[in-house]
């Protein structure tokens, strides 16, 4: 693994991004975005997808040249139209309209739809929890998994993230989960460190298990029923809910509508005494804190927190990077007229 400064990390993933096409402030957040899942040990939703990132803005998947507008206001509830503008452009706008909504009506919920990828999405509800709201975000889009007890590809392997402040400066909880067994970015990031993947992360073409990244033809679902079926509902909530279904047109001839996701946030100023309820949530954290770990000299933690602690090891240390991502980074930098960094060279 190559080794690099988490700035100039940012800066070169940055660079390619406008150097392929997006705007300087489009660029900024999605790189932010990316290395922000690199700091906290997630590296299927960071650097990594670059290239794919560059080849979506070529093929028309996402826009450098979007005109973000608001089509829905209702009460405490907004529903944007991103015309396919980058996944951390939109929902970072979402994350915005939310907590202003909340802040007048206790909560907020903003829809996005047309958007495209948007990584890992525990960032955005990370943002309102550091704002004191509790932050729930949600995205979906096209079939990538199975449905459980069904052939193929029925389902997308859609995310839940929900962010919760803690008291006296203590990081945030924060849980961001795949619908999935796995996020297909880890497969990704197992084809780019040439490692082998567990039995039950995905299946090849005739519908069998697989330990070879390469032969995967759909991810499977976590939990089973309980994971395609909580998929089903994100999809509803993301996509059927703002007008732009995926699924139903995918399996039935039709297009996908793309990528579509929503923001809640939540003050819990509206539901009484915020001091208490922080207070609550350190005591919650305490005695999870105290519970015995199962192995000698183990620690229980809580959601969110291994990833905080890689994020302030690596933010003194460097980000480590697979020399299979440095390698198809370098080459797509030189195609783009970039200069790579150092420490990739």
């Amino acid at each position: 693994m190559a080794v690099i400064a988490a700035p100039d990390l940012t800066s070169f993933a940055a660079g390619i991004l406008v150097a392929a096409g997006f705007t300087a402030d489009d660029a900024a957040q999605m790189a932010d975005l990316l290395v922000w899942a690199n700091l906290r040990g997630v590296p299927s939703h960071g650097v990594l997808r670059l290239p794919r990132y560059v080849e979506m803005l070529q093929h028309g998947e996402v826009r450098a040249d979007h005109a973000m507008n608001v089509v829905q206001r209702f009460g405490a509830i907004m529903v944007l139209d991103a015309h396919q503008a980058p996944g951390a452009t939109a929902m970072n706008r979402a994350v915005a309209e939310a907590a202003t909504l909340a802040r007048g009506s206790g909560l907020g919920w903003c829809g996005v739809r047309r958007t495209s990828h948007a990584g890992a999405i525990g960032y955005f509800v990370s943002q309102l929890a550091a704002q004191g709201l509790v932050g729930i975000a949600m995205t979906a889009s096209k079939p990538l998994m199975s449905y459980f007890g069904a052939k193929g590809e029925a389902l997308s392997t859609n995310p839940l993230a929900i962010g919760v402040p803690a008291p006296d400066g203590a990081p945030p909880l924060i849980l961001d989960m795949s619908t999935a067994a796995v996020a297909l970015g880890k497969i990704m990031a197992a084809k780019d460190a040439g490692q082998s993947i567990p039995i039950g992360w995905g299946i090849d073409a005739a519908g069998v298990d697989t330990t070879d990244p390469h032969k995967v033809a759909a991810v499977l679902p976590m939990a089973g029923a309980k994971g395609s079926g909580l998929s089903l509902m994100i999809e509803i909530l993301c996509s059927l809910l703002v007008g732009n279904p995926n699924i139903a047109p995918a399996l039935t001839g039709g297009e996908a509508g793309g990528f579509n996701g929503m923001v809640l946030a939540i003050d819990p100023a509206a539901f009484g005494d915020r001091d208490a309820f922080l207070t609550q949530v350190g005591a919650l954290a305490g005695a999870i804190h105290g519970l015995e770990p199962v192995s000698d000299g183990g620690r229980v933690l809580l959601p969110g927190e291994r990833g905080h602690e890689s994020e302030i090891l690596r933010r003194k240390e460097g980000v480590p990077v697979p020399d299979g991502t440095v390698k198809r980074l370098v080459a797509l930098a030189k195609q783009l007229g970039v200069a790579a960094p150092a420490a990739f060279l």
